[in-house]
């Protein structure tokens, strides 16, 4: 019955970790998987959290949520996401608790598939590796955008030109903030060129936004999200909250649904069907955290002073990896590693360099060049600066690929 099942096809940022893990050597860097690590090289656990589940440990019952998640923990993230509570707003959202950042992007791409017989994508090229597989088994047909210039800022007139090419009705991926893999955020003005043109073809903008306030603050990276509102344009959002209150392990992510005439009981009804056929439920204990942490005013202050403290953290180590390469590199423009945001820096390695990373210093990088700047901390940064140093001096290509290593491999 099983014989002729296709071989499995290792996801290149899990497979990445699980070499790491098995090498045996004692001075190895991981720097391939999306965890915020701080500065001894841990997930932290946040104080602000810390606090939330000494007040819910044991005074709550396990038991099933309702289908579409927490309540409190939904109204929580409404108010983070879209930053304004009055009836009006909530009117013309839904929101729903999903399994991850993950499970709002599968369950949004099955919602919109149902009503559409021919639903069509187009996501940036690059984009973080899942994207693509999640929208093709929900039956979407893929198409990519141009994200980065050769230079590494992004493409604003590539991705306008290929929106040109897709039907009314046509969803666009985008990433709100920190742009996995590169880093490489539009700025306000090029958002506003963006959205602009979304309008004027019918598209529907679908924000993933998996690390709201490592770029600029929990309301300044949502403002392309609360833009789109304030346009009165429909969305979608999927959001993540397993980065920015480090928790990781309790899959907490959420759905949010805006239209200015939406049928909220019927979204959610729609909603809640997709997610019954699938997991049924969501996760409680980590929603119940994230809600007692937002609703809390202390604890809600506390916690964005934790995730500036992250974010201050991530520029600094930009600015120390900036400076200690620049000195052993002063041929070599490393201008991105301060212009992009967020945990990951597009490094635009090659295929070889990359493999000598790992095989030579223990360095593991996916196969994109994505570095995730949060894995690099005061212990390491020496050996991290050594190895990209070396593996750069010893490639055979010309100088000039070398010196544009901030654009894409």
């Amino acid at each position: 019955m099983f014989k002729n099942l296709p071989d499995y096809v290792e996801d290149p940022i899990l497979g990445l970790f699980d070499a790491y893990r098995a090498d045996s050597r004692t001075r190895k860097v991981n720097l391939g998987i999306g965890i915020y690590c701080d500065e001894d090289g841990r997930v932290p656990v946040l104080a602000s959290v810390r606090a939330a589940r000494e007040r819910l440990d044991g005074a709550v019952p396990s038991i099933y949520l309702p289908t579409e998640g927490l309540p409190a923990y939904r109204h929580a993230v409404r108010e983070l996401v879209f930053g304004d509570t009055t009836a009006d707003l909530q009117e013309r959202v839904v929101t729903i608790q999903t399994a991850g950042g993950t499970g709002a992007l599968r369950v949004g791409a099955e919602f919109l598939a149902s009503t559409n017989a021919q639903p069509r994508i187009s996501m940036p090229a690059p984009t973080w590796v899942n994207h693509q597989a999640i929208f093709q088994a929900a039956g979407f047909e893929v198409s990519h955008y141009p994200y980065c210039t050769p230079d590494g800022r992004f493409d604003i007139e590539g991705a306008l030109a290929a929106m040109r090419d897709l039907p009314a009705g046509a969803v666009m991926l985008l990433h709100p903030c920190c742009h996995n893999p590169t880093g490489i955020d539009p700025s306000r003005e090029q958002w506003e060129r963006l959205l602009d043109a979304i309008a004027q073809r019918a598209l529907l903008p679908f924000f993933d936004m998996a690390y709201q306030g490592f770029a600029e603050g929990p309301d300044d990276d949502a403002w392309a999200v609360r833009e789109c509102v304030r346009r009165g344009m429909p969305c979608l959002v999927a959001s993540s909250y397993s980065k920015n209150f480090s928790l990781y392990g309790e899959r907490v992510g959420a759905l949010s649904i805006h239209a200015s005439d939406l049928e909220t009981a019927k979204v959610l009804g729609q909603l809640k069907v997709v997610v019954r056929r699938s997991y049924s439920c969501p996760p409680a204990h980590g929603a119940a955290l994230v809600a007692a942490v937002l609703e809390d005013d202390a604890l809600n202050a506390q916690w964005r002073a934790e995730l500036e403290g992250m974010r201050q953290r991530m520029l600094g180590v930009r600015a120390s990896l900036h400076a200690l390469l620049a000195a052993e590199l002063p041929d070599v423009d490393l201008s991105f590693l301060l212009q992009q945001r967020g945990m990951f820096s597009y490094s635009g390695l090659s295929t070889a360099q990359i493999d000598q990373l790992r095989s030579r210093h223990g360095v593991y990088v996916v196969s994109s060049g994505r570095v995730c700047i949060a894995g690099i901390n005061a212990s390491n940064i020496a050996q991290v600066c050594e190895a990209l140093v070396d593996v750069m001096g010893r490639t055979s290509e010309p100088r000039e690929q070398i010196t544009r290593i901030s654009s894409p491999a």
